[in-house]
């Protein structure tokens, strides 16, 4: 399990096995390599230097839909990170619950 925050530094969730986690228990996400798409198979963004961000050129991407799985229950320690400066051609993770 790895923990995960957006590139402005807001703790996100976390990435397990190939699924995106929301810190609320969420699954909202499926990973193909470092990409990764939501449930309907939509774009949502990709992981770069460990950080959830978003390729505004691939906002049209798609893959395969999947069926969520049930909300998890658990504790969590949200820790804001500081926020990195935005590169060019993309935006931040966008927000989930």
């Amino acid at each position: 399990m790895d923990w995960l925050w957006t590139w402005g530094g807001k703790f996100f969730g976390y990435k397990d096995g190939l699924d995106l986690w929301t810190y609320t228990g969420q699954h909202v996400g499926k990973f193909y390599v470092n990409e990764v798409y939501a449930e309907d198979g939509q774009y949502l963004g990709e992981l770069l230097y460990g950080r959830l961000i978003t390729n505004v050129r691939k906002k049209k991407y798609r893959r395969g839909s999947f069926i969520p799985y049930k909300k998890r229950y658990f504790t969590f320690y949200n820790v804001e990170h500081v926020g990195r400066t935005l590169v060019k051609g993309y935006e931040d993770f966008p927000s989930l619950k």
